[in-house]
C-alpha cells in the first residue's frame, strides 16, 4: 500500500493544486520511486489510498503502471477527507493480504530493496509489525523508536531512530486490542498509526531494522528543491 491521501499544508502553495506525491522529484513523480520499487522487488499488486485532489491519481496512472497492477481507496470521495494513516490502512484491509508492505508516498527512498528474503523473515517472525529506521533528520533528531539488542522495537531507549514510513504489517495488526475499526472502516473513522504501533511495540510484537540508504521526509518546500539540486548517480 502507498499512503498518498495527506493535504500537505507544509507544501503549501505547491499542493494547491497539485497531491504531493505526484511533485517531481529529480524527474518522476514522488509516487513513482516507491512504485517501480516494489515492482522492482517483485511486488505487483498496489493499492494507493487518495483525499486531497485525489483524483488526479488515477488520471494520472489508471489501472496499471508499467507492470503493476493499481487498485484506490478514494477516501476524499467516500467521506470528504483523509482518514488518517490507521484509519486509511483499515479502509484498505480488503484490497490487501494477510501480509503487506506500506510506505509513504511523499517520502523520498531511491536506495530501498522492497525484497521476498524481507517478508520470509517476517512472515518466521511471527511479529505484527517490522519496521525500517533511518538516523534522524534535524527536523526529528529526537527520533521515534529504539531497537533492541534481539531486533525488537523499543519505545523507551537511550537512541531513537526516525520510523521511516516504510514498513510490513500483518493485518492482526488493525484488529482488537490494537484496533477497534471493523475492517472495512465503513464509518470513515480517522486514527493515526502511532498508537496502534506503540501499544503492539510495548507488547513485544514490533521489530526494527536501520535502513541507511538515502532517504527525505518531502515535507516542505526546502526539502523538494533540495533534493531537486542533487544529481543522482547513473
Amino acid at each position: 500500500m502507498i499512503l498518498a491521501a495527506g493535504r500537505g499544508e507544509r507544501m503549501r502553495p505547491l499542493t494547491d493544486a497539485t497531491p504531493k506525491p505526484l511533485l517531481e522529484v529529480q524527474g518522476k513523480a514522488l509516487i513513482q520511486w516507491p512504485m517501480q520499487a516494489l515492482a522492482s522487488g517483485g511486488f505487483t499488486e498496489l493499492v494507493v489510498n487518495t483525499a486531497w485532489l485525489g483524483e488526479q491519481i488515477p488520471e494520472r496512472f489508471g489501472a496499471r503502471y508499467q507492470d503493476s497492477s493499481l487498485s484506490y481507496s478514494h477516501e476524499g470521495r467516500d467521506f470528504g477527507g483523509a482518514l488518517e494513516t490507521a484509519g486509511g490502512i483499515v479502509r484498505a484491509l480488503p484490497l490487501l493480504g494477510e501480509m503487506f508492505w506500506v510506505v509513504a508516498g511523499d517520502v523520498f527512498a531511491p536506495d530501498f530493496l522492497f525484497t521476498q528474503q524481507a517478508v520470509d523473515r517476517f512472515a518466521a517472525s511471527g511479529r505484527l509489525a517490522h519496521l525500517w529506521l533511518v538516523p534522524n533528520p534535524a527536523h526529528n533528531l529526537k527520533g521515534d523508536f529504539g531497537i533492541g539488542s534481539v531486533g525488537a522495537a523499543l519505545n523507551d531507549a537511550a537512541q531513537k531512530y526516525t520510523f521511516s514510513t516504510i514498513a510490513l504489517y500483518r493485518t492482526e495488526l488493525f484488529a482488537p486490542p490494537y484496533c477497534a475499526i471493523a475492517p472495512g472502516n465503513a464509518q470513515g473513522v480517522k486514527a493515526a498509526l502511532a498508537p496502534l504501533l506503540r501499544a503492539a511495540v510495548d507488547a513485544g510484537c514490533v521489530s526494527a531494522e536501520m535502513y541507511m540508504g538515502q532517504w527525505a521526509d518531502v515535507g516542505t518546500p526546502d526539502r523538494l528543491r533540495e533534493l531537486n539540486e542533487k544529481k543522482r548517480p547513473a
